[in-house]
């Protein structure tokens, strides 16, 4: 009976590993460069949503770490995505429990909200480090994209959670 408790903690590690490589490779994919401002926020999803569902799982020092993962992935401002990724987990684990009882379009809401923090502090960082490459706002996009894909992301991830009785 403990072996059949380890195997499927070791599961839910693996299915939430596999979630954020997945945001990974989905956030260096090639695209045409017009279609660059509508890449949803790939990883600030995967950790809203695991965040959401497993607060006692996924942190501060989890989104830390992812964030520095994806510096080195898109080779930005070292410490830049782990400090956004830091606010925004921060910011939905102390909106968990209401965004669990929210219907889907108040739950798309919430993370087009969180997701336009991000970019807005990224977006201020840069500006502030003089390595700022968006002229106009046109990068708030992504937040809008991001909340039209969170449906479906909601969803994956659930069935995986269900599915692989991740807890």
């Amino acid at each position: 009976m403990v072996g059949s408790e380890t195997l499927r903690a070791s599961h839910g590690i693996w299915v939430i590993v596999a979630s954020f490589l997945a945001a990974s490779l989905l956030l260096v994919m090639p695209l045409p460069n017009w279609l660059e401002y509508y890449r949803p926020e790939w990883m600030a999803l995967v950790v809203i949503y695991w965040a959401m569902a497993l607060p006692h799982k996924i942190g501060l020092a989890s989104a830390w770490a992812l964030g520095f993962f994806v510096d080195v992935l898109e080779g930005s401002l070292l410490g830049l995505n782990g400090l956004v990724l830091a606010l925004v987990t921060y910011l939905a684990l102390s909106l968990y429990q209401r965004l669990r009882m929210f219907t889907m379009l108040q739950q798309a809401s919430t993370v087009f909200m969180l997701v336009g923090i991000h970019q807005l502090v990224s977006f201020w960082i840069l500006t502030v480090s003089n390595q700022n490459t968006s002229p106009n706002l046109m990068f708030l996009v992504s937040a809008v994209t991001s909340a039209i894909i969170w449906p479906i992301v909601f969803y994956i991830l659930r069935y995986l959670r269900r599915t692989f009785r991740v807890v």
